[in-house]
């Protein structure tokens, strides 16, 4: 690991001037993938700005019912708040999903949202890789990509997105706040992660200098359901090979509002606009849920290796759809 910087702000504004004087700057959350990154060599920040003791570690109730989540609120408190529980239970399901109990306690929200992939590729510097650098090639695609992705891929890059909050916030319609040289802007958080197209190195829209200093989430409308469902390799601590995250409400026995995103086969959380458009107005049955998840998924381009996975998310998908058709009551998180 290179020699490095540290500086630990008190202010945002404090945090936000010291990022944008060094274009090898850095944010520190929990660390739990930066720096590990900096062991590997993949990341070589100059300096570290520690934001942990920034006014940042809240989640307010908004006027309107929905929550703000500060960026710095650790993995472990989100999923046990009890607003998060009772109104968004999605969303404590997919972090409870997420990481060891260890690293939920030290991962942040902010920091989860800017996680890189783990792709193998990307993570050995002694591979090519055009998310590390630029112009070097994908090896992954004709090498090892059984984990990677199926949707939205391009010539330059198969890698994934690997973050389950990411995805449980695509289907909430989530909206992250960021502060930077310019000001504030907010950004909805389907728009936040980028696909990968002729420039994968860029993760994010985050501009130079930006911190993300908040997360907002809109009200639940009344008699909405939602759920976070994960498969992997492994029975715990492994990431997903797919994952969905849905929320659904239902009148009369039709849809009457749906939303829908996947994990871990895109660069990005894949938010399934085609499969909400044809649940909307259409009976709450499994027919009908099949029929929508088929549309959504012909547009899978999938690789050698990872063809499965077609047909693995369409089936979680399935599965999560249908246990939300005829909920017994608000759902809640399973307790920690």
């Amino acid at each position: 690991m290179k020699p490095f910087g540290y500086q630990r702000p008190t202010t945002t504004a404090e945090a936000v001037r010291l990022c944008a004087a060094g274009p090898g700057a850095r944010f520190l959350g929990g660390g739990t993938n930066l720096v590990d990154l900096m062991k590997l060599g993949v990341e070589e920040p100059g300096l570290l700005i520690d934001v942990t003791k920034l006014p940042l570690d809240r989640v307010v109730r908004t006027p309107d019912g929905g929550l703000r989540i500060g960026a710095t609120v650790r993995n472990s408190d989100l999923a046990a708040h009890p607003d998060v529980r009772r109104d968004h239970p999605v969303l404590s399901q997919a972090l409870l999903a997420g990481a060891s109990g260890q690293l939920r306690n030290t991962a942040t929200t902010g920091g989860n949202l800017l996680q890189r992939t783990r792709c193998s590729y990307f993570q050995d510097v002694s591979k090519p890789c055009n998310k590390r650098l630029p112009g070097s090639g994908c090896p992954a695609r004709e090498g090892s990509h059984r984990d990677l992705a199926i949707l939205g891929h391009s010539p330059e890059c198969v890698a994934t997105n690997p973050s389950d909050m990411a995805v449980a916030l695509a289907a909430l319609e989530a909206t992250v706040l960021l502060l930077g040289p310019e000001g504030e802007r907010a950004v909805p958080v389907t728009e936040f992660h980028r696909l990968p197209g002729e420039n994968p190195d860029q993760d994010t829209v985050i501009r130079p200098g930006e911190l993300i200093t908040e997360v907002v989430l809109p009200p639940p409308a009344p008699g909405t359901v939602s759920r976070y469902r994960k498969a992997r390799d492994r029975a715990s601590y492994a990431f997903a090979l797919v994952s969905v995250a849905a929320t659904l409400q239902v009148d009369a026995g039709r849809v009457e509002r749906a939303t829908l995103a996947f994990g871990g086969v895109a660069h990005r959380p894949w938010r399934a606009r085609r499969a909400e458009a044809e649940l909307l107005g259409a009976p709450a049955t499994p027919a009908a849920f099949q029929h929508a998840l088929i549309a959504e998924l012909a547009e899978a381009q999938p690789l050698r290796d990872n063809a499965f996975k077609v047909d693995l998310v369409r089936r979680v998908a399935l599965d999560v759809l249908g246990e939300l058709r005829e909920p017994q009551g608000r759902e809640t998180a399973p307790a920690t």
